[in-house]
């Protein structure tokens, strides 16, 4: 197989949560002062990364943890609202079934994502790296390699924002985008190298590459 771990991330790659995204900030935007997202701007936001968000909401970076916690803690309390894509389910058995493993990083709480996930999907998971601040991810990346045991070449991140591709260019690891997420594929599609994904399918036939052919 191409790759031995995968880790991916779990808001807007995993997780449908973009609509509750939308909703929840703008109430977090009358507690914490800052600009509340224009319907008409979501496209035009989509296609941001996070620095030019924050630099869009006018937010200082010390307000970050604390919205990023508020939100947590909401989600926390609306967790049925929140629904895996559909074919992440199979997609990930299928993946562990061939003997890779599996993490997700991400800002979120790990409780949040078991939840989410399920307890068959969760189970599925060998490393949970999660509550990492904005622009920490390679270091859990990183994390993420020596409890998996596997060398940075044979490790695929997979996620949908920008700053994903900048943490895994920052660990020296490959990295595939999802179309379905947070961020507009052609701002995704402009990072040289970078895989591109249009359904959960694409990232099995990725990473096991001739191990799927064969076995079928």
């Amino acid at each position: 197989m191409k790759y031995k771990l995968v880790i991916f991330d779990f808001d807007g790659t995993l997780a449908d949560s973009f609509p509750y995204f939308l909703h929840t900030v703008n109430i977090l935007a009358e507690t914490y002062k800052f600009p509340k997202i224009d319907t008409e701007n979501i496209d035009k936001m989509r296609g941001m990364d996070a620095r030019q968000l924050m630099k869009n909401a006018k937010l200082p970076a010390w307000k970050i943890p604390l919205i990023a916690s508020s939100f947590i803690r909401l989600m926390s309390r609306d967790i049925d609202q929140i629904q895996l894509f559909d074919g992440i389910p199979d997609m990930l058995k299928q993946l562990s079934d061939y003997g890779v493993r599996l993490a997700v990083v991400s800002s979120n709480s790990e409780a949040n994502i078991r939840r989410v996930l399920g307890p068959e999907s969760a189970a599925l998971i060998k490393y949970y790296g999660c509550g990492t601040s904005l622009f920490g991810k390679q270091h859990k990346f990183k994390k993420a390699i020596e409890k998996s045991g596997v060398t940075s070449a044979e490790v695929l991140c997979v996620g949908d924002e920008i700053r994903d591709i900048e943490a895994a260019n920052e660990a020296a690891m490959a990295f595939g985008a999802v179309s379905w997420g947070y961020t507009r594929v052609d701002a995704l599609e402009v990072y040289p190298g970078i895989e591109l994904f249009y359904k959960p399918d694409d990232i099995v036939r990725t990473v096991l590459g001739n191990n799927l052919s064969e076995k079928r």
